[in-house]
């Protein structure tokens, strides 16, 4: 299973929020470059970014702290957050990113998915879904829409998405477990390669998505509450099943 240590991005700032909610946000680190270089030093193998101020605002507020991460780490970065154009992603491909996540333009305009693959390849598109009671939010999880999680995923299936993130905003930030039975679902229903978000707090709770069959999982605050040690995690549901 794939880890993604996670650095979340909020006036140029390392944060975690609670349910998404911005009035929620908690400052880690005034130095995101320091948080990734230590991952990757415990043995992180990948990299997910969020710019939140991007997601609110619907476009690209923290490329220089992308910029700085990418071109520092060997490993690879994938960042989401206000990536609404192709020049959007270009953008981001220049600045060394590997894989940029499209949320709510996703949902809003599917021909927009469909062209980015056409332009960059489905191994550097990603989409993220983030949902409310199954239902998808957008606009930084501002607003619900009317579509299904899993009708959205079966449809990016079909214009060539391989990889999709599934965050279940009840559980962000919360450290309360994620939502493992419907992310089971969703990679059932659409047969990608689903990265769990949402809610990890502890090695059982990865050990319940890997037995699940999903294909990642992000770890976000759980690291910076030392609830979960990366490089333990990484030897445990990465190296050892490598083997």
């Amino acid at each position: 299973m794939q880890l993604y240590p996670a650095i979340d991005i909020k006036n140029g700032q390392c944060v975690r929020l609670r349910q998404g909610l911005f009035q929620e946000s908690h400052v880690y680190s005034n130095n995101p470059l320091k948080i990734a270089m230590s991952f990757e030093e415990q043995g992180a193998s990948y990299i997910h970014m969020v710019d939140l101020d991007g997601a609110l605002v619907g476009y690209s507020v923290n490329d220089e702290v992308f910029k700085s991460v990418a071109s520092t780490v060997k490993i690879p970065v994938q960042v989401g957050g206000g990536i609404r154009t192709i020049k959007d992603i270009e953008n981001k491909l220049n600045l060394g990113i590997t894989r940029v996540i499209i949320g709510t333009k996703a949902v809003e305009n599917p021909a927009f998915v469909k062209e980015a693959i056409a332009n960059f390849g489905a191994d550097r598109i990603v989409v993220g879904i983030d949902a409310k009671d199954g239902m998808v939010a957008i606009e930084g999880w501002e607003r619900v829409s009317s579509m299904n999680a899993i009708d959205l995923a079966q449809n990016m299936k079909s214009i060539g998405v391989k990889t999709i993130v599934y965050t279940d905003i009840s559980k962000d930030g919360m450290l309360m477990g994620p939502n493992v039975e419907a992310t089971k679902a969703l990679s059932n229903a659409c047969g990608l390669d689903v990265i769990a978000s949402g809610g990890v707090s502890s090695l059982k709770d990865l050990e319940l998505i890997q037995t699940s069959g999903v294909h990642g999982a992000i770890i976000g605050k759980a690291l910076y509450e030392n609830r979960v040690n990366l490089a333990s995690a990484i030897e445990m549901f990465e190296k050892k099943h490598a083997k």
